[in-house]
């Protein structure tokens, strides 16, 4: 028997609870969060915010295999009119299909998902957020399972997924035909994926370490298919958002950091070296290559269609049996060259708008659709609105949460702790450089993809609140009534919000009574 210096019991902990329940519970919660997304999907039964960019841009993809441009313009949306009322002649005309290429600012993969669901229900609606109602609610359950691998735990992880179909923003974002709800699926799609690598690489090291020869590196894992299906989750997130490539960095570090505490928990004498020798390789074929061939991949048909916005920018300059691979890769990359600039530009004031240190205390929401003053609501004068703003309980409790946890990981060294802490930081800092550095417009529903991270590391505050199985009923007692309190809580104020989240009719004395600070009366149309 080779010398571990722990149980390598402790390198996989044993899971609690009946498998079937594992699965059960999850599922169950996300149903529960899939009825209140798909509850009146097609209201507002209008193109709200930053819709009129994406399901145009989906549409056209799907009749064109790229972007084109359509009539009008902000000041008279002809194009906007006519989808309201079914005419989907909506494409300027031009000789030269080139010429009616549009400039986007984002890749293609999202318009896609938003796309299949024009695809399947028509161009409604109901028809483009299917897509987002889909991955808001699929969200959950990956969630909740996420959450109980981490804490070993199926009732913290439907705990999770509760939490965050309470949420108000990601309800709104899972109901509405924007881009972020898909970067956020991905993103935390690839995160599960690595703990689930983490759990399995573990395992295969305990496996074959008793029966490999004895090294001070360690035995070679081999192919970790959860890996590399975390690098194809991570570059699908680069493919929606170019902002999916700080969680492409942060994870990658954190998996290897992962692997080298492995073997050093398995009492190897030299577990750095092992790492760097037989698992980086490895790691950065799945989390370097294979995120860049999705990515590329997600451009496919840019790449097989001649009217997609710089297609031929390089055709002059080719020549040879290779020409047009030649055009094709170079006109790609001065297109990102191009998008990078508009990005790192972008700083025009919108109302809408705010900074990233005002995120966590939600104060500056965005309203997605507003309408005052029409009747129907039992008062001379009635509100309709979607507000894109978090649950207020959820937010201030998952922050307190999250400073509780940099005192864990401090003390600790809490692989969860650090992991979730990565994963926030990864969603929120890089957005204060570019508010210092370049003043450029940003929303509070940037912050969609850190939500999950919020989320879970509040079940995981609520886990040592609770508290150990084997503790004392007592101490189980008041841990599962502090927890429940919480639940309640935030419950009570999702149910509050809610009105003015899913765009019911209330008066304007209901409508005002939810506005939780004058700021977010101040970004309702005028």
């Amino acid at each position: 028997m080779k010398d571990w210096g722990v149980s390598p019991r402790r390198l996989v902990p044993p899971m609690q609870g009946a498998p079937l329940w594992g699965w059960l519970g999850p599922v169950l919660v996300a149903v529960f969060g899939g009825i209140l997304r798909f509850v009146r999907l097609g209201e507002p039964r209008s193109i709200v915010f930053d819709e009129t960019y994406y399901i145009k841009d989906a549409y056209s993809l799907l009749t064109f295999g790229v972007e084109r441009t359509t009539l009008g313009d902000a000041k008279n949306p002809i194009a906007d009119r006519r989808i309201m009322t079914g005419d989907l002649d909506i494409w300027q005309h031009c000789p030269n299909p080139a010429d009616c290429a549009a400039f986007v600012a984002h890749p293609p993969l999202g318009k896609w998902m938003i796309g299949a669901g024009e695809w399947l229900f028509g161009m409604t609606p109901f028809g483009w957020r299917f897509a987002a109602a889909v991955v808001g609610t699929l969200s959950i359950l990956v969630l909740a399972r996420v959450a109980r691998r981490m804490t070993r735990s199926t009732m913290l992880g439907c705990l999770a997924g509760l939490l965050l179909a309470l949420d108000g923003l990601h309800l709104v974002l899972s109901r509405t035909a924007l881009l972020d709800i898909f970067l956020m699926f991905w993103v935390l799609a690839g995160f599960a994926c690595l703990v689930a690598d983490r759990d399995w690489a573990r395992g295969r090291l305990a496996a074959r370490y008793e029966s490999s020869p004895l090294t001070s590196y360690g035995p070679r894992l081999g192919l970790r298919p959860w890996r590399v299906a975390a690098g194809v989750c991570l570059g699908a997130a680069c493919a929606v958002k170019w902002s999916g490539i700080f969680f492409l960095v942060a994870f990658a570090l954190m998996s290897f950091a992962w692997d080298m505490g492995a073997r050093r928990a398995a009492g190897l004498r030299e577990p750095y070296k092992g790492a760097f020798s037989l698992d980086l390789p490895a790691a950065s074929a799945a989390l370097g290559l294979a995120p860049a061939l999705t990515f590329l991949a997600s451009w496919g048909s840019w790449f097989a269609h001649d009217g997609g916005y710089g297609r031929d920018w390089e055709r002059a300059t080719s020549s040879g049996p290779l020409f047009f691979v030649v055009d094709s890769v170079r006109s790609w990359l001065k297109y990102q060259m191009q998008v990078l600039g508009f990005h790192t530009e972008l700083d025009a004031y919108h109302e809408y708008m705010s900074e990233p240190w005002t995120w966590p205390v939600l104060f500056r929401p965005v309203t997605f659709h507003y309408v005052g003053g029409r009747a129907g609501c039992g008062a001379s004068a009635c509100s309709e609105a979607v507000i894109g703003a978090g649950t207020p309980a959820l937010w201030f409790a998952a922050w307190l949460a999250l400073l509780w946890l940099v005192v864990r990981y401090s003390a600790a060294r809490d692989w969860r702790a650090g992991a979730v802490l990565l994963a926030v930081a990864a969603g929120w800092l890089p957005w204060f450089y570019y508010a210092i550095a370049d003043n450029r417009t940003m929303y509070l529903f940037y912050m969609i993809p850190v939500v999950p991270f919020m989320v879970l590391g509040l079940t995981l505050v609520a886990g040592l609140v609770l508290g150990r199985e084997d503790a004392r009923p007592a101490r189980r007692a008041v841990g599962a009534a502090a927890v429940g309190a919480l639940a309640l809580v935030v419950l009570i104020d999702f149910w509050w919000l809610s009105p003015v989240l899913t765009g019911e009719l209330l008066t304007q004395a209901q409508w005002w009574a939810r506005m939780l600070t004058r700021s977010w009366v101040e970004v309702a149309p005028k």
